[in-house]
């Protein structure tokens, strides 16, 4: 058994803006295992600036797992608990090399283009009209459910374009979700999540930075609206630290980033403990590649959870690689038994 890497940076296709700054690339890489003639590929999409192996000597890790990957998928897993996107490379490409086909990690009536899973619609921050132009797009092609990104843009203005979307859509016709990504300061925090529930809300995404517990413990006692944890799960990677986590805080979500906290193993600790707790969740992608989101997608499906979850990124590239999925309707399906043919991830991993 052989291993390596190859790098490839991701091109948006439109400059995406979020509270951390504007984004017109993101880097990520390939792990390629190959035996007896076969091969599984897995994405590494570790994200520079959020995670928590955004760390000197990442690239050499990589290189280190590559060298090691005789000794297995658990040796690996337990070793790289501190490089949870490698964590998540690894279990994708043993997926991958054991399968019949090598996308198909988590065979089911999805992978089979018998089923779909319910996603939301991400409008990136902007302008107030660049804001409402992503939101007509997105309604005009049926989701039901958006999130938007709130904290760049002034706070007034983005009140106001929810005014205008609960003007022209009730609650129950679309459900809205914000992502704050930690934009608000903890004295103002409170008096923003009031002003917000007053748009009929699904749920805010870590309304303030991660890190200041207490205060979060405050705010999710406190809020009329129901608080997801997102960057505050980043960097919790034993399960007892978990657990004291969420029964500490006691947020009404967390949300699930393979990428970010771990890979399949990971999310699935933090499943277990939110289940236990009462607290509900949902999973969603970081700007990966087609070839990691099928992975994520596949493997949502085998969760069974109802709600709309946050997969609809594969079209944000110019240089993105084909893949299975589509979105239609608010749906993402994976449509690979209708002619498609993965060319370009196959010569990936030659």
């Amino acid at each position: 058994m052989q291993a390596s890497v190859k790098k490839y940076t991701l091109d948006f296709k439109r400059p995406s803006g979020t509270s951390r700054g504007i984004l017109t690339q993101k880097e990520t890489w390939f792990l390629i295992i190959r035996k007896d003639g076969n091969y599984g590929i897995g994405e590494c999409g570790m994200f520079k600036g959020l995670s928590f192996d955004d760390v000197p000597g990442f690239e050499e890790k990589l290189e280190w797992t590559c060298r090691h990957i005789q000794k297995g998928l658990p040796y690996l897993l337990d070793e790289l608990r501190d490089f949870p996107s490698i964590q998540f490379a690894v279990e994708q490409a043993f997926l991958s090399l054991n399968s019949e086909d090598f996308l198909d990690l988590f065979p089911s009536a999805f992978t089979k283009s018998e089923a779909h899973i319910l996603i939301n619609g991400l409008i990136w921050m902007g302008d107030e009209s660049y804001m409402l132009e992503q939101i007509q797009q997105k309604l005009e092609m049926g989701f039901r459910c958006l999130k938007l990104k709130i904290g760049a843009i002034d706070f007034r203005a983005e009140i106001s374009l929810l005014e205008a979307i609960r003007k022209e859509y009730s609650q129950e016709q679309i459900e809205l979700r914000v992502d704050a990504n930690g934009a608000f300061k903890p004295i103002e925090a409170l008096d923003k999540l009031n002003e917000l529930a007053n748009f009929g809300l699904h749920s805010i995404e870590q309304p303030i930075r991660q890190g200041n517990i207490l205060l979060m413990k405050d705010l999710c006692a406190k809020t009329p609206l129901p608080i997801a944890l997102d960057e505050e799960l980043i960097g919790v990677v034993d399960i007892k630290k978990k657990e004291k986590l969420l029964e500490t805080v006691k947020p009404q979500y967390i949300i699930l980033k393979p990428t970010l906290v771990g890979g399949f193993r990971g999310s699935g600790e933090w499943i277990e403990i939110a289940e236990r707790l009462g607290i509900g969740w949902w999973v969603t992608s970081a700007l990966e590649s087609n070839i990691g989101l099928n992975a994520i997608a596949q493997w949502t499906y085998t969760l069974k959870n109802t709600m709309p979850q946050g997969l609809g990124t594969g079209g944000l590239y110019t240089n993105n690689f084909e893949g299975p999925l589509q979105v239609e309707k608010g749906y993402i399906y994976s449509r690979k038994n209708k002619g498609w043919q993965p060319n370009l991830i196959e010569n990936l991993c030659l």
